[in-house]
């Protein structure tokens, strides 16, 4: 049968199961918005910011683990959407992203709207291509779904010319595709696996260290049987908070800038450090020389490249994280590590995470553990980058994989209530929160008017500190207090925008609270209403997240408490 690109593009989806698509119409994109006028069975959520669509689609993506589906116009339509692009693309997050672009006879000629998307998007995308035949697209949108979701994920990009979206031909589409350079490995070598078997055996301080790519498996229930069989504790990155329960008894929390002491103790005092689906990233190793200087290092990850590239290892293994603990497990047995266990739990009692109580403030850290005990740490919960970020990742208990949803490579502002829309729809009957920074909520919460519009129950909780906080602290830390274009309040005591009025502008309830008496019932009320809600939290203005790695400094280097 033949058919236009345009409904080629549509079918297409349809054959790769998508049913929710976010995007922004657009010239160069007409004749695909007027077929999906038509289509009953995709439905597209109307975002206002194209970059909001790319944060909505990376949201749906992390808490489905199925590719999140874009569809912008050309030019700044699709330069609106770098900014997710790149999150995604550094996160490892399957999104695929079609723009609209010029007619092909026009491509080159600086016609109106029309900008290299391929050629700007190509450092930020695991693939990409340009449609310059309808007869390519069918097969280009199942390289699109299988590239971005296979091996280690990530975000496509498929550039439309107009002219392709109109052209016709006969529609079939693959039920596979072989692409030659492209051949992910997804059992680890059977040498490499018996090496670490060996390194494991002689393990007397162990550590696991997890990062997002065992999520991206779907390897959770395999990295804690793995870690019950040898006995060995479990430090999370970021992007692993909810791979094992925070209440699990080998579960250390976060390592890094930000982690625990008693994490970052043990992470650089351990014999064996076993790395699965992590990459080593800065802000977990500290300064690289002094990472775990002892260790015989093991990295399980589906990604060659990422192996020895920022720390070199002694035994690496390539291949899928679900496919290689499943072949670890019957290989190794638990191991002797009582002392070591409970030498951590010294350094846990010794060094906690804490902070000061306040009657006649609200502490986020507060805010983050009621919240935390509210939900009963059972709610998909997103967050802006910034101080409120770290204050999340330390005190909500997160207990399940995919419910944790963060910009953490990029660390884009704005990410937060974006991707809480994509997980909400991704999920309508889960609790959705956004922990957002009243700076960063400052640059996506347009899409008030998406949620009031489609009625998307998402909580949004603005955790207001009248700063751009965590450069606000760094300049306390290192700049000599001088605050340089940080404060966002008016004064002191008055904040512009009133985000309760601006809720009602977008008809959503809102309310601000800033006693701490008050605290429990407002988010209490949040929780039990029915549709979208912003609750505007003021709280302590010059709190700092501690404890804290200094950059290029070692784990051992922590500041734990301000002078």
């Amino acid at each position: 049968m033949k058919f236009y690109g345009a409904r080629i593009l549509l079918e297409s989806l349809k054959r790769e199961g998508v049913t929710k698509v976010f995007g922004y119409p657009g010239g160069a994109i007409l004749p695909t918005f007027d077929e999906l006028y038509k289509e009953k069975d995709i439905h597209l959520y109307l975002v206002r910011h194209e970059q909001n669509a790319a944060f909505a689609a990376d949201g749906y993506a992390r808490v489905t683990g199925r590719p999140g589906t874009v569809i912008v116009t050309s030019g700044p339509g699709a330069t609106n959407t770098t900014t997710g692009i790149a999150s995604a693309y550094m996160d490892s997050i399957p999104i695929v992203v079609f723009t609209g672009q010029v007619a092909t006879s026009l491509v080159g000629s600086d016609a109106f709207q029309e900008v290299d998307t391929t050629g700007i998007t190509r450092p930020i995308t695991k693939w990409n291509k340009i449609v310059k035949r309808v007869d390519e697209l069918a097969w280009t949108v199942k390289a699109a779904y299988y590239i971005s979701s296979s091996g280690r994920p990530g975000p496509v990009v498929v550039d439309l010319p107009k002219d392709v979206q109109v052209m016709e031909t006969e529609f079939e589409y693959p039920d596979k595709v072989d692409i030659k350079s492209y051949k992910p490995q997804y059992k680890g070598h059977p040498v490499q696996i018996k090496k670490a078997v060996e390194v494991i055996k002689r393990a007397k301080k162990p550590i696991i260290y997890c990062g997002g790519g065992v999520i991206h498996s779907n390897a959770s229930k395999e990295l804690v049987e793995f870690a019950e069989k040898l006995n060995a504790p479990v430090a999370t990155t970021l992007m692993a908070l909810g791979v094992i329960d925070a209440d699990h008894p080998l579960n250390l929390g976060m390592l890094g800038m930000h982690g625990s002491v008693a994490t970052n103790y043990a992470v650089s005092n351990c014999d064996v450090l076993i790395a699965i689906g992590a990459r080593f990233d800065d802000r977990v190793t500290g300064k690289v020389e002094t990472f775990a200087p002892n260790a015989v290092k093991i990295h399980i990850d589906i990604d060659p490249s990422s192996i020895s590239k920022n720390v070199v290892v002694d035994v690496p293994i390539v291949g899928d994280v679900k496919e290689v603990l499943k072949d670890l497990i019957p290989l190794v047995s638990k191991l002797d590590t009582e002392e070591w266990i409970n030498q951590i739990r010294e350094w846990q009692k010794e060094h906690p995470l804490k902070y000061k109580e306040s009657e006649s403030s609200i502490k986020p850290q507060f805010l983050i553990e009621t919240v935390s005990d509210l939900t009963s740490g059972k709610a998909i919960v997103t967050a802006d980058v910034g101080q409120h970020l770290m204050w999340v990742a330390q005190y909500y208990k997160f207990r399940y994989p995919r419910s944790w949803l963060c910009s953490g490579g990029l660390g884009a502002m704005g990410y937060g209530f974006p991707a809480a829309i994509g997980a909400k729809v991704a999920k309508p009957d889960s609790t959705v929160i956004a922990f957002v920074g009243d700076g960063s909520f400052q640059m996506t919460l347009q899409e008030l008017a998406s949620v009031s519009e489609y009625g998307i129950d998402v909580k949004v909780i603005i955790v207001n500190n009248f700063y751009l906080g965590m450069v606000r602290q760094w300049q306390e830390l290192f700049y000599g207090k001088r605050y340089s274009s940080v404060f966002l309040g008016v004064s002191e005591d008055k904040y512009t925008p009133d985000f309760v009025k601006i809720a009602d502008a977008y008809n959503i309830k809102g309310l601000k609270v800033d006693k701490p008496s008050d605290l429990r019932s407002a988010i209490k009320e949040m929780l039990d209403h029915k549709g979208p809600f912003i609750l505007d939290v003021w709280v302590e203005k010059e709190e700092n997240v501690l404890p804290m790695v200094p950059a290029g400094r070692g784990l051992m280097e922590m500041i734990e408490a301000m002078a």
